[in-house]
């Protein structure tokens, strides 16, 4: 098909590396080799450190990154970030540039997440990574210093997925409380049945193949993906009630083939009651703020990013 990109991001497209999620050796190959390759700028007003975090019951321990402001102690807002990569690729030093950026200018102590990775590791295995570290926030708050009153959830396409999974998922359980989920162009649905996800079969960042891959590796083999029995957790979109979650944020690329999930999950926050924003960027294809960030568009986006989090994240509080 032919897309009308926005002007900025056209040229780019024909850098992307063809990446096919059959191959998934392969690319986490190629994705290793590109994240070593970009530079690894520190972000002069965060402090940052790698531990692991002990696991639950069903798993091991968990690798985080934290990212603090420097220089600033107590009572700052918290937020849990998981990468993207489709469930099967991706790290926390592919989004490290992401998550130091938003600790630099949000002013929160960003804990990011390795979590184990599909096929070797199917659903549950990374929402319960991702569970252990939450609650590991909320009961090392002092320490980290973070405020437990001011802990959010976020993520960029399948970390998206992820967090929204986990925003269900604590509801359901009693806690950790959330005062906002970020879902940047979540992956949210398995059933691959939207106009979108039709369509958009040789889209670029995202298209219909690797996303029907990403769903049979994640939920453990072929053949289960689109039938009953999925867990809402994995597939937020098949979540009957949506209410009592914490307020949400949502983006949506045009060109992408997730892109009409992403707007209607969060038309079903909104009917729900759950306060939620959603902006759909014209002209975008999925990845295409990270792929070229000085793109007029994306510096929209990640601007709006940063605004969403302060205030999701009241974090001008206690200062």
């Amino acid at each position: 098909m032919t897309y009308s990109f926005d002007p900025e991001l056209a040229a780019w497209v024909s850098l992307l590396s063809e990446a096919d999620f059959s191959e998934i050796a392969r690319v986490r190959q190629v994705e290793a080799q590109l994240t070593g390759l970009a530079p690894r700028e520190r972000a002069a007003a965060v402090d940052i450190r790698d531990l692991t975090v002990p696991a639950t019951e069903e798993g091991p321990g968990v690798g985080v990154r934290i990212y603090s402001p420097a220089g600033r102690r107590g009572g700052l807002p918290g937020l849990l970030y998981m990468h993207g990569g489709g469930f099967a690729i991706g790290s926390v030093d592919t989004f490290h540039a992401e998550t130091s950026h938003i600790a630099a200018e949000v002013g929160a102590v960003v804990v990011s997440v390795e979590y184990r990775l599909a096929p070797e590791h199917p659903f549950p295995a990374a929402l319960d990574d991702c569970y252990a570290v939450l609650k590991w926030m909320v009961a090392n708050s002092d320490e980290l210093g973070v405020d437990p009153e001011r802990i959010g959830v976020a993520g960029e396409s399948a970390g998206a997925g992820l967090a929204a999974g986990l925003a269900l998922y604590a509801r359901d359980r009693g806690g950790p409380a959330l005062v906002m989920q970020y879902l940047g162009t979540p992956v949210v649905d398995d059933r691959l049945d939207t106009l979108s996800m039709r369509a958009f079969t040789d889209t670029p960042g995202w298209n219909r193949h690797n996303a029907e891959l990403s769903w049979d590796y994640y939920l453990g083999g072929r053949g289960r993906r689109g039938r009953e029995g999925v867990s809402p957790y994995a597939a937020p979109a098949r979540a009957e009630d949506l209410s009592g979650l914490p307020p949400a944020y949502v983006t949506a690329c045009e060109f992408d083939p997730l892109r009409d999930e992403d707007l209607g999950y969060a038309r079903r926050l909104i009917s729900a009651g759950v306060p939620a924003e959603v902006h759909h960027f014209p002209g975008t294809f999925h990845g295409s703020a990270q792929l070229a960030p000085h793109a007029g568009v994306s510096r929209r986006m990640i601007a709006e990013l940063l605004d969403a989090l302060r205030r999701g994240l009241r974090a001008a509080d206690g200062e």
